[in-house]
């Protein structure tokens, strides 16, 4: 194979979501001399970035005030909020929690939006390449981080390069932003080898599901914002989902289900299908017609559950580290402040001796962000013992005592929590009938996701044979549930059964990764370029 191109730069940095866009410019902005380079996975910046989105927009007012009047993307006011308590044929409508009152706030297209941040970037000299997969972190010899290399092109499934081999990049940093979103595999290979999470609690997390859909304006109001609660779900299962009326008689539909969940039947991406036939909900939809899907998983454990944020050489920053505020159903604010604390650390460190911006984390603890996911760090947690303990909870905590209270509680991790198929309750779920509920290969379909079938699978296995030995024995084989996008299926028969991966299908929602109950299943990011091709979701 040919040896790797090297490029240098000041500052690397992996992802160009909201928090990795927000440190490059940053950076720019407390030193324009400073070389800075973003890479991405996707084909194109926003290909692969997906979100409700109700954007607040506090972190953009202090990174680009004039956000205005340079033409960000921000065009649809939040308007009426909505909070419903839903039964199999009723939806109750409850007050609206303060975390979800969205006044001053945006629908967006978050995709949109990191395509226009990319824009300011540039336009200060950020340098960025999509379709470049960040596919290891390079050390030096005293073991510091040095920078990543990007995955190689035109290996073949047997990892023999083929006649249009292109080998990766080194791209060496003197600092390195890890702004991967959640459980990204560098971030997880650098927790791991650091132990960053060696005082911290364990990462809790929730799998998103979102549709967009075009509707009849008869349905349609501009602004209009409903959450829900309860049904599709059981009181034991934390959950919800959320409805945000866009401009041009659009619709952001979505469901969120925490990945702790313990029926090992449940399928998240079923229950999104089957939330859409409730008589609340349905008419919205009814004379629309979809346009888009997706998935990803959100880090959901809050403050707590962040890890230690620097190492020499490198930071986490984003949903990369866990930056979401779960009560009020937002992370891109948190993630772009997070981001831009970095950049402000790196920049101060880059004028002076050391590998490790030690600064970021007491600018974190100074800052309003720090304050914000203090006070709501008990939200998620309260919901462990089922929904109405949760809501009864947060009612105290929140509604009385304002998050002043002494104690923390803890999280835990969502792969152990699956019981045994024996003493689970199987589920039936409706049919998809092509109109208002759908089979996930033709939602893959939307989402546009390609991978070129002719390389690596880039879904590994530690050990090929627990997914028979264990998986399909005590929990029914879950991965062909849990996925939402066909990845995992069950093929053969009897004692011939085995599983096979279409990793063609990954919308790269790492849901796999940590989900999977022996932890057996690795994500790893396959060639640049691949995976969904979300045009503004």
């Amino acid at each position: 194979m040919s040896e790797r191109e090297q490029m240098a730069f000041d500052v690397v940095v992996v992802g160009a979501g909201p928090s990795g866009l927000a440190a490059a410019i940053r950076l720019k902005q407390c030193d324009p001399a400073l070389s800075v380079c973003v890479i991405d996975k996707g084909s194109e910046v926003g290909a692969h970035i997906l979100s409700g989105a109700v954007f607040e927009p506090r972190a953009l007012d202090e990174l680009l005030p004039d956000w205005r009047e340079r033409g960000a993307p921000l065009d649809v006011p939040a308007g009426d909020d909505r909070f419903l308590l839903l039964s199999a044929k009723r939806a109750r409508r409850l007050p609206t929690p303060p975390s979800l009152r969205n006044h001053g706030n945006y629908i967006i297209s978050l995709a949109s939006l990191c395509r226009w941040l990319a824009g300011q970037a540039e336009a200060l000299g950020v340098e960025i390449f999509a379709g470049f997969a960040a596919a290891e972190l390079l050390y030096d010899a005293d073991g510091a981080v040095k920078g990543v290399a990007t995955g190689d092109m035109g290996v073949g499934k047997e990892g023999v390069p083929g006649p249009n081999f292109t080998p990766g990049i080194e791209l060496l940093g003197r600092q390195t932003i890890l702004a991967e979103g959640c459980r990204g595999s560098l971030s997880k290979s650098l927790s791991e080898r650091f132990d960053l999470r060696a005082e911290a609690d364990p990462q809790t997390y929730g799998l998103g599901i979102k549709e967009l859909w075009e509707i009849d304006p008869a349905h349609h109001q501009t602004g209009s914002i409903t959450h829900t609660i309860g049904w599709p779900l059981d009181a034991g299962t934390y959950g919800g989902s959320f409805l945000y009326h866009l401009d041009h008689t659009q619709v952001a539909v979505g469901f969120v289900i925490g990945l702790d969940y313990r029926n090992p039947f449940l399928s998240p991406f079923e229950e999104f299908q089957r939330f859409k036939s409730h008589p609340a909900i349905a008419p919205i939809f009814a004379g629309g017609r979809r346009i888009a899907y997706g998935a990803r998983a959100v880090s959901e454990g809050g403050l707590q559950s962040l890890p230690r944020l620097t190492v020499p050489g490198a930071v986490l920053v984003g949903d990369a580290a866990g930056f979401l505020n779960v009560a009020k159903v937002k992370g891109s604010h948190a993630a772009m402040k997070s981001g831009m604390l970095a950049a402000e650390s790196i920049a101060v460190l880059l004028k002076g001796e050391g590998r490790e911006a030690l600064g970021y984390s007491q600018a974190l603890q100074d800052s309003w962000l720090w304050q914000e996911l203090h006070a709501v760090r008990n939200v998620r947690p309260s919901f462990h013992r089922g929904l109405w303990p949760g809501l009864a909870y947060s009612a105290v905590e929140y509604g009385a005592l304002h998050g002043k209270v002494p104690w923390t509680l803890g999280n835990h991790a969502d792969h152990p929590r699956l019981k045994e198929a024996e003493a689970s309750r199987r589920i039936d779920y409706p049919r998809p009938d092509g109109v208002l509920r759908f089979d996930r290969l033709s939602s893959v379909f939307v989402s546009n996701t390609h991978h070129e079938e002719n390389q690596p699978p880039h879904l590994k296995l530690a050990d090929p044979l627990v997914p028979i030995t264990i998986n399909h024995r005590r929990f029914d084989s879950p991965e062909q549930r849990y996925c939402p996008a066909g990845v995992y299926e069950l093929v053969g028969e009897d004692t011939h059964i085995r599983l096979q991966i279409n990793a063609a299908n990954c919308l790269h929602c790492k849901t796999c990764d940590i989900k999977d109950p022996t932890q057996n299943i690795t994500w790893t990011v396959p060639e640049g370029g691949g995976g969904p091709n979300y045009p503004n979701m």
